[in-house]
């Protein structure tokens, strides 16, 4: 038996999508569980144990619909009994479409239902701890008849890379012992993004509040940004921030997560790698990203999150927040430190050397 999960784009949805194969694993042990997913999110889930196959959807096959038809009829010539389409966009509908599989599963969505055997409604609340994000996910597994209300997303590091990530970060003379602390400084986008200002009064606020060390996540076409947010933080604060030490491949920026006591800092792939990693975090939601959906595993004094919505619900009222997407910066504005420093901090007490 041959099982194709497909989940594009985004690093953080191809990571969370993840939880479904441990389940398939467990229900149908000898089966083939294959992943197609874009080749840059590939490092969240290398080394996962329960995929047996990746395939990557090609550049070439977003940009031509002569490509991706070709690229559609390859994953036909697979055979797979089911398709589990979690991306449920055009793409994956053609993909899908096209599979022969007997039995299709995605969610419900007016355009494609004749596509899919299985049309999933997704939930818009949740008492589980772990998420909307997560929770439709599994119900996804249900037409499989797997019944499962919590899974984790996991990332799967090597000693080697663990402990080479360590001793980068002693030579270079980072203290184990001390607070070490990273900063997802930057969003996918300016919309996603903390102003430059505020974030800047975030990190002056966690290095007074536990002289802790600073690790700055960001990629090299980023530097300019980071140097500029560096730039606005207190000379004092500058003098506990490692600058220069980033992780210059999606692995090497996990291998040192897993060293730090939290990440702090704008909503996204980031932050869920580091709760895979079982790494403390506190995040600051974009003014237009819904965080009933994304903050998963939410729980004080480990997973916190703050939205613009939590302290001005009156700029919300009879819209959702992806109404507010064109005015994501004018909100972000309105969204001060000092709103969420009291919360803040006591997040930081744990962190206090």
């Amino acid at each position: 038996m041959k099982i194709l999960v497909i989940q594009q784009k985004m690093i953080g949805d191809v990571l969370t999508s993840s939880v479904l194969f441990e389940a398939l694993r467990e229900r149908y042990p000898k089966a083939q569980l294959d992943y197609l997913i874009n080749s840059h999110t590939f490092p969240v889930v290398e080394h996962n144990p329960f995929i047996d196959n990746f395939i990557f959807f090609t550049p070439e096959a977003e940009k031509s619909k002569i490509a991706l038809w070709n690229f559609a009829k390859s994953v036909k010539k697979e055979k797979y009994v089911v398709v589990i389409d979690v991306y449920s966009k055009l793409s994956s509908n053609l993909i899908t479409a096209l599979s022969g599989a007997k039995t299709k599963i995605s969610y419900h969505k007016p355009y494609s239902t004749f596509i899919y055997h299985h049309n999933i409604k997704r939930r818009n609340q949740t008492d589980e701890a772990c998420g909307l994000a997560i929770i439709n996910r599994l119900q996804l597994l249900e037409p499989l008849d797997i019944y499962i209300t919590a899974a984790r997303p996991k990332i799967y590091l090597t000693s080697e890379e663990l402990e080479t990530s360590k001793q980068f970060l002693i030579s270079n003379g980072v203290s184990l012992d001390k607070p070490l602390i990273m900063i997802s400084v930057l969003g996918s986008g300016p919309n996603k993004t903390y102003p430059f200002e505020y974030m800047a009064q975030v990190i002056d606020q966690i290095v007074a509040t536990t002289d802790g060390q600073i690790l700055f996540n960001y990629i090299p076409k980023q530097e300019a940004d980071a140097q500029a947010i560096f730039k606005l933080c207190k000379l004092e604060t500058q003098n506990h921030i490692y600058l220069n030490l980033f992780g210059k491949s999606l692995r090497e920026f996990l291998a040192l997560t897993t060293h730090c006591h939290a990440l702090i800092g704008n909503e996204g792939g980031a932050v869920n790698m580091a709760k895979a990693l079982n790494i403390k975090t506190f995040t600051i939601f974009s003014t237009w990203i819904d965080k009933d959906t994304w903050n998963i595993f939410e729980m004080e004094n480990v997973n916190e999150s703050v939205h613009l919505k939590d302290y001005k619900p009156e700029l919300y009222k009879g819209k959702r927040e992806k109404d507010m997407k064109p005015h994501a910066m004018e909100l972000y504005h309105k969204f001060i430190p000092d709103l969420f420093y009291d919360k803040l901090n006591r997040f930081l007490k744990m962190f206090r050397s």
